[in-house]
């Protein structure tokens, strides 16, 4: 009922960009919270930005100004736009989705829908 698909990882070098998109079926693009998550060896699973179902954004401190979290109305995607990237934003970056009309924050328990992630590595 749910399909949550992350896409446009790759890898690039320092001070590049790139945009990821994640196609979610059903009613979760309208009525629930969304949000990127990046997961690595040594840091585990932890936020990077949050797009709330009203519409108001919340980001990372470490992202906040180089990342952009958005809903695209038209091809029903959550997309993530990466600018000025870090080797240290090197990790595997994965879409997620709250149950419709539930409250959502920075735990990744918080989330019911999950896509497969997408790797993105950035080289100095």
């Amino acid at each position: 009922q749910v399909y949550v698909t992350e896409s446009g990882g790759g890898s690039v070098q320092r001070g590049d960009s790139l945009r990821l998109s994640c196609s979610i079926t059903g009613n979760i693009f309208i009525s629930s919270v969304m949000s990127w998550f990046r997961q690595t060896p040594g840091s585990g699973t932890t936020l990077v930005a949050i797009s709330y179902a009203g519409g108001d954004t919340e980001y990372e401190d470490a992202v906040k100004g180089r990342f952009t979290i958005f809903r695209d109305g038209a091809k029903k995607t959550l997309d993530l736009l990466m600018t000025d990237l870090r080797p240290e934003d090197t990790a595997v970056y994965f879409c997620a989705a709250a149950s419709p009309w539930t409250r959502a924050g920075r735990d990744e328990r918080d989330y019911s829908f999950w896509g497969q992630g997408t790797q993105v590595t950035v080289s100095s």
